[in-house]
């Protein structure tokens, strides 16, 4: 939140008292994107290994010059964690996922073979009669 935007989200209280947000709260029309323009900005640099939609950053990597993929996606996870502490951005450890072979997108399962649908979301087309001709 940009300090100068701090009293257009205050509210008054019963004691009477001005309380400001100083981050953004859910439920502000912009914030959204906001969060989206400044993530996109934020992690630009490392975009190849490190895709973000939203507030979630994806960290995914190979194995390269004689390293291991464990090696390499350490090295970039720390670059990641570097970007977030250097601006005081934190990751709720709840919501967190780590060294996932394979992972549920958007209603997709993404993972070193690429993307392929949830077979769930699926399941109704998969399951579907196949026509039979009537004469």
């Amino acid at each position: 939140m940009r300090g100068r935007d701090i009293p257009y989200t205050a509210v008054s209280t019963r004691s009477g008292m001005l309380w400001g947000w100083l981050v953004i709260p859910q439920g502000l029309s912009n914030a959204p994107a906001t969060v989206n323009r400044c993530d996109t900005n934020l992690f630009r640099l490392v975009r190849d290994f490190a895709p973000s939609y939203f507030d979630d950053v994806f960290v995914h990597s190979r194995a390269m010059n004689g390293k291991t993929d464990v090696e390499i996606h350490n090295f970039h996870f720390q670059k990641v964690l570097t970007l977030k502490r250097e601006r005081k951005l934190f990751a709720n450890l709840k919501k967190c996922i780590f060294a996932a072979k394979e992972m549920l997108l958007l209603g997709c399962i993404v993972g070193k073979n690429g993307v392929r649908p949830d077979p769930e979301k699926i399941e109704v087309i998969s399951d579907w009669p196949v026509p039979v001709d009537v004469k």
